[in-house]
């Protein structure tokens, strides 16, 4: 089985700068580990709030590193500096809009600042870029709703066969 390469995207000035702790884009691979059951690479890193930076890293990810997923996390917000959903439609030739639209929905049960995030996510290539929440208990909860379409969509632009452990989280896949 072909070993697939995910890519973990944390958008976060103090971050790069070292002043704390990336506990999302750990946090978010834990959660791959938890989740897919068949054999996978994580590529890492941390960029600051700049669009041109999140853009760079994103085509790296997709068109140098291979990875056939790439998860960000932090961004997504309305202040000025968040711009990881614009860098993501620059690279993107197709955008997803269901994922955003799944992921609002769910956090909005939770607290209703969700409406706030701008969460999108869209195809490069053959690679799906999905962008996440900054808060782990967040990344869960939006992953757990979007994640069983993400091996089959990942199938569908030419991506690896992936799977998961049916008892924490079942793919979706058509019967055929």
């Amino acid at each position: 089985m072909e070993k697939a390469k995910f890519g973990v995207l944390t958008v976060s000035d103090r971050a790069s700068r070292g002043e704390y702790e990336d506990i999302s884009g750990k946090y978010i691979i834990e959660y791959l580990h938890e989740v897919v059951s068949s054999p996978f690479e994580v590529v890492y890193r941390i960029v600051p709030d700049e669009r041109e930076l999140i853009e760079g890293a994103l085509i790296h990810m997709a068109d140098v590193e291979g990875c056939c997923l790439i998860l960000t996390t932090g961004g997504t917000g309305p202040a000025p500096r968040d711009v990881t959903p614009e860098a993501t439609e620059a690279v993107c030739q197709k955008m997803l809009p269901g994922f955003g639209e799944l992921m609002r929905q769910v956090s909005l049960q939770q607290v209703p600042t969700a409406i706030l995030s701008r969460q999108t996510a869209g195809i490069r290539n053959s690679t799906l870029i999905i962008n996440l929440p900054g808060r782990p208990q967040s990344i869960k909860l939006c992953l757990d709703a979007v994640f069983p379409a993400v091996p089959y969509c990942i199938e569908l632009i030419g991506g690896p066969y992936i799977t998961t452990y049916e008892h924490r989280l079942k793919a979706f896949r058509p019967q055929k």
